[in-house]
């Protein structure tokens, strides 16, 4: 296992101890408080914990080597981390909607805010420090699974800000519906962080291409091969977790050897490589002068 999986899988025990922390503390406020939004941001945290769990199941899978299988990794495990975790997001969302409706048309009257409201905050910058770490984690080795618990992390930090301030309000105003309606508009917005999570994961599970900022540097590198008499077609590119895979046809004078060819593919996978250093690229060699060369322009090439 490499030194970027192993940090990556301690930075997912660091959100499942997060989790456990989390939990206890905003039962606790909640136990003292009857909060219904002090008890949605509790459940809430123990969706983290399931959520934290299953990231580090995916992390360890995906670390798996390439085998007879699977001979392109497991890196498209992660994806199976983002969609549990945009899903585990959106059934939260809807659970703390139906509480704060309920809530709505049973209003409760409040108990010992004053430390239910000091314990949630301090859960609440917990999640707030350990989201970031992840984050900035998940983004520097292109982690996807990292970041979409940081991204639930962070919806969690949300949850608590709204419930925080709905809390505290109806209690300075005595106006109890204030609790359940800030528990209700946070359930908006994190649904629709669930919402891009899953978006996000499917279309890895889709092969999506490369973000247009990366296809870009790709086209630049070939632009400066094609001002040496190189073409290029073919280019394809979809991306896997952490894994990028690009293909493409160079076609160069038929009289070269294949030594020649070799060396200008071996050089131009190179610079893509360092452009794009988690880059798998594939070369097709092709003679220029030759029309059967035009035809392969797609995934699908027609039959003769």
């Amino acid at each position: 296992m490499s030194q970027r999986d192993n940090n990556l899988k301690v930075w997912a025990w660091v959100s499942i101890a997060a989790a456990f922390v989390t939990i206890a503390l905003k039962t606790w406020a909640w136990r003292v408080s009857g909060s219904v939004g002090l008890l949605s941001d509790a459940l809430e945290s123990l969706v983290n914990l399931v959520g934290a769990i299953m990231t580090l199941w995916m992390l360890t899978i995906a670390a798996k080597p390439a085998d007879a299988e699977h001979a392109y990794g497991h890196s498209k495990a992660e994806y199976f981390a983002s969609g549990f975790e945009g899903l585990l997001i959106l059934l939260a969302a809807l659970g703390i909607g139906w509480m704060a409706i309920q809530r709505f048309l049973q209003p409760t009257a409040l108990m010992a805010v004053d430390a239910g409201l000091l314990v949630s905050s301090l859960a609440a910058l917990i999640n707030f420090l350990v989201a970031r770490a992840l984050l900035r984690e998940g983004q520097k080795h292109h982690a996807i699974a990292l970041e979409a618990d940081a991204q639930h992390l962070m919806a969690d930090v949300w949850t608590s800000a709204g419930v925080i301030i709905g809390v505290a309000a109806a209690a300075i105003s005595g106006w109890l519906w204030l609790d359940p309606l800030l528990a209700l508009f946070v359930a908006l917005h994190i649904l629709w962080t669930g919402v891009r999570l899953l978006y996000r994961s499917v279309a890895g599970l889709m092969d999506s291409a490369l973000p247009r900022e990366e296809q870009a540097q790709i086209e630049a590198i070939l632009k400066t091969w094609r001002g040496q008499g190189i073409e290029f077609h073919a280019l394809l590119t979809r991306e896997a977790a952490s894994r990028v895979f690009i293909s493409l046809h160079v076609l160069t004078p038929g009289t070269w050897s294949v030594q020649q060819g070799h060396d200008l593919a071996e050089r131009i996978e190179a610079d893509i490589r360092r452009a794009i250093p988690r880059a798998h690229v594939i070369t097709h060699l092709e003679p220029i002068e030759d029309p059967v060369s035009r035809e392969d322009l797609t995934l699908d090439r027609p039959m003769p």
